[in-house]
């Protein structure tokens, strides 16, 4: 169970854009994320009749350190350490570190 997932927001720690908010677009198994909005870089592309892709240049999101992120908490409109909790039910759920408050619902 990861700490960090697909669909979670997000605020940068470090970096360019550190204090930018952004919702993760893909885990990567390498232990980085993709934010939407975050980290741009432009690429450079030719243009392809066959896929329908037309030339110039793309701005497109790159991986970010998943150290490099914190999910953030709507109570404290912060980001917030996530550390991992057993319910008496069995279920593990995520919980915010410094109010113990539940992630997931």
């Amino acid at each position: 169970m990861n700490k960090i997932r697909k669909g979670d927001e997000v605020v940068l720690n470090a970096g360019k854009d550190k204090g930018k908010r952004g919702t993760v677009l893909q885990v990567l198994d390498t232990g980085h994320v993709l934010v939407e909005g975050i980290n741009l870089a432009k690429k450079h592309t030719k243009p392809n009749p066959m896929k329908g892709v037309s030339g110039g240049i793309i701005s497109m999101e790159m991986p970010v350190d998943i150290s490099n992120v914190a999910l953030f908490n709507q109570a404290t409109q912060k980001g917030d350490r996530v550390g991992f909790k057993l319910l008496e039910d069995g279920r593990k759920v995520r919980v915010f570190k410094s109010s113990g408050e539940v992630v997931d619902a």
